[in-house]
């Protein structure tokens, strides 16, 4: 990731001997939002900083809110309700739950952008064009929502951002306080990148981003060996990527995505779209002839590049030595990153 990110704006978070820091979370999910929520609090931690994970949606009758895949990042949680409204304490939260800007009064609030689409979540409108037919009325109904998410927004005292999308959506809405702060993959991924075995032809693809796009390509080339990503442990997935030589995102990349990263360091060629994150090269930074807009005249194009890498298998992979390189190394800039951020106050 390009220095600049780093340094422009830069705005510390003061930390103080009796400041507690809340990490607020989705309980028992199992995702890679809720993992690097997480991650952060597992930093923090052996920083010497009060962090507690503050989980909502939990159930009453529970005494553990975490997912257990979590357990090795962190002991300390409680219920979102028991966070202490003070103001040297923090609280960072997630863009999908910007409502506690304006819940919390006196607490320092942190909204970590891990995604931008996030927002749409957040004010139940990601599904209005299904339920709105007429395109003026979904204008006037996204202008209005997000007019007021925005005034939310600014009540936040910090801003992180997870990747170059985020920051050009900070950007463009007039927000000009935040700091770069992004993620890792898990130590599995990397571990098992000088264990590939033998490849297979298989071109992996999740049914759950951009399969509409996806479809067409499918039906233009049914010949290929096309393998959805879906009802699978994270041990099948793993094993999945690491067979296989292609790995298809034509989604819309919220954020700075985690499987096409795994998916590199498992040896697949990785070909995406330019929707969200994809569009910037500080996000996904892969050759541009990999990346394709989603679009019916690319259809013939993109199925060449995929024939490609079939068949030119060890020539296209070497393609992504450097981007491996640098999901190697962004555990290490994730904790330099922390460090600079967070200012410990003797």
């Amino acid at each position: 990731m390009e220095e600049k990110l780093r340094e422009e704006n830069y705005k510390m978070i003061d930390i103080y001997k009796d400041t507690k820091v809340y990490i607020v979370c989705p309980a028992y999910v199992k995702t890679g939002g809720p993992e690097l929520l997480h991650q952060l609090a597992n930093k923090l931690d052996k920083m010497g900083i009060d962090v507690t994970m503050a989980y909502y949606g939990t159930k009453e009758e529970d005494k553990k809110y975490r997912n257990a895949s979590f357990d090795i990042y962190i002991d300390k949680s409680m219920k979102l309700e028991d966070i202490e409204d003070n103001e040297k304490n923090l609280m960072i939260i997630p863009e999908v739950r910007l409502w506690l800007l304006k819940k919390y009064k006196k607490i320092r609030k942190c909204i970590w952008w891990l995604s931008v689409d996030g927002i749409y979540t957040n004010l139940g409108i990601s599904n209005c064009i299904k339920t709105y037919r007429l395109k003026r009325t979904i204008k006037m109904i996204l202008k209005n929502k997000i007019a007021y998410s925005l005034n939310i927004i600014k009540k936040a005292d910090y801003h992180l951002c997870q990747s170059q999308y985020a920051i050009e959506f900070l950007k463009e809405n007039g927000i000009k306080d935040y700091e770069y702060l992004s993620d890792y993959l898990n130590k599995k991924y990397i571990e098992n990148s000088n264990k590939i075995p033998e490849k297979e032809d298989n071109v992996l693809y999740n049914p759950k981003k951009g399969f509409e796009f996806t479809k067409k390509l499918i039906s233009k080339m049914p010949n290929i060996n096309w393998v959805p990503i879906i009802n699978m442990s994270n041990e099948e997935v793993l094993d999945l990527l690491l067979r296989s030589k292609v790995y298809i995102d034509f989604g819309n990349h919220p954020g700075k995505d985690r499987i096409p990263r795994e998916a590199a360091m498992c040896g697949c060629c990785v070909i995406t779209g330019k929707r969200g994150s994809a569009k910037y090269h500080e996000d996904v930074p892969i050759k541009d002839d990999f990346k394709f807009d989603d679009k019916e005249e690319n259809i013939d194009k993109i199925l060449e590049k995929i024939k490609l890498c079939l068949e030119n298998y060890e020539e296209q992979n070497s393609y992504f030595d450097d981007y491996r390189k640098e999901i190697i190394g962004e555990e290490e800039e994730f904790e330099e990153d922390i460090k600079k951020i967070f200012k410990i106050q003797t």
